[in-house]
């Protein structure tokens, strides 16, 4: 497990957005941009079920994140890991929690009929910071 270094760690709790990279099955890179939060120990993101983000973690657990500062575009993480845990317990909570962080709402507007939410927990492996 790698730690967050103290003077990077405001762009997991301020309104940074991070790029998360999976792998698919085909072994092609899949780069999408999330909402994140962190609990001191993981970075977590939302997503929904089915997604591709969903599909490719698990066939591959092995993730990247990149993480700019909204303020500096020059100031970044890039952190490698792992994910190690994938569940709809209290993902409600957390996307609506992501989103008053991001939006100021109280509720996430984007949810769509049927959609299960699921909160993916990362665990760091290997920190590199610039800026």
């Amino acid at each position: 497990m790698a730690t967050v270094p103290e003077s990077y760690r405001d762009l997991l709790t301020k309104k940074s957005f991070a790029h998360v990279a999976t792998i698919g099955r085909d072994g092609a890179p899949q780069v999408t941009p999330v909402w994140i939060d962190y609990d001191g120990t993981h970075v977590r993101f939302n997503t929904a079920r089915g997604r591709v983000k969903d599909k490719n973690i698990k066939i591959n657990p092995k993730i990247a994140l990149s993480i700019q500062d909204p303020d500096n575009p020059y100031r970044y993480l890039q952190i490698r890991g792992r994910v190690v845990e994938v569940t709809e317990k209290g993902a409600d909570d957390h996307i609506d929690s992501l989103a008053k962080k991001y939006t100021g709402q109280e509720r996430y507007a984007h949810r769509r009929p049927g959609e299960v939410r699921i909160t993916v927990k990362v665990l760091p492996e290997k920190i590199q910071s610039m800026g």
